[in-house]
């Protein structure tokens, strides 16, 4: 069978909506600047406090030092966040429920940290495996311990988001699929609907929070050991 030289072009839906996100973002940003008022409208107070709000986590972890690395942050946590949102409407792809997507992510992050740690600190950045204040003869068990779990980071930072954005979609296909079954069974069947259209309402409200959630975690997280590559052994 010949290969198709066409098929390295083709856009798949996770492309796709990668792509919307960026869009969403774009328009968002450039949107809220462009015409900048003394009293803002809606879609520069939203730009505004995106901003304001991602700042504020990164001083709040890494210190002042750390808005050096404010592109990044709030490039995460507005991708994150935006292409969260446009997963929960109908008929529309979740980005992140993908595996691969999310570890791109965080080995982006891992890499960034390890690599700008040892530039800024040299080999005092390998102080973070040694916690201050352990005893001398406890050393060799903790600090294995604390080069496996940094190591183990990128894991859990993907996996978190993987996992929670892929199981509330999976609970709202099932709930919604039980609504298409009972309807076609008739008026019976549509008064059985009541409840799984009920939670099925309140699991797209729980996945709203969630999405957002999900965004401010892994900023969170990234933040956090943006802090680690800044001040090693703090």
């Amino acid at each position: 069978m010949a290969a198709d030289p066409i098929h390295q072009f083709q856009i798949t839906n996770s492309s796709a909506y990668m792509f919307l996100s960026v869009a969403v973002i774009s328009l968002l940003m450039i949107g809220g600047t462009a015409g900048r008022q003394l009293v803002p409208g809606r879609i520069q107070s939203m730009a505004e406090l995106s901003y304001e709000f991602v700042a504020g986590m990164i001083k709040s972890t890494a210190g002042s030092e750390g808005m050096k690395f404010f592109p990044l942050v709030f490039s995460l946590f507005m991708f994150i966040a935006v292409s969260n949102l446009i997963g929960i409407i109908p008929y529309t792809f979740t980005v992140s429920s993908h595996l691969i997507v999310t570890v791109t992510l965080a080995l982006l992050v891992f890499f960034i940290v390890l690599f700008y740690g040892l530039y800024k600190n040299g080999l005092k950045f390998f102080k973070l495996f040694v916690p201050s204040g352990v005893p001398i003869f406890v050393m060799p068990i903790v600090v294995p311990i604390e080069v496996i779990s940094f190591l183990l980071k990128p894991v859990s930072h993907s996996v978190r988001l993987f996992a929670n954005m892929l199981a509330g979609h999976i609970a709202l296909k099932v709930f919604a699929s039980f609504i298409a079954m009972l309807g076609a069974l008739g008026f019976v069947g549509w008064a059985g609907a009541v409840l799984p259209l009920g939670l099925t309402i309140a699991l797209t409200a729980l996945e709203l929070l969630v999405a957002f959630l999900q965004a401010y975690v892994f900023a969170i997280l990234t933040c956090i050991y943006l802090n680690d590559a800044i001040h090693p052994g703090h």
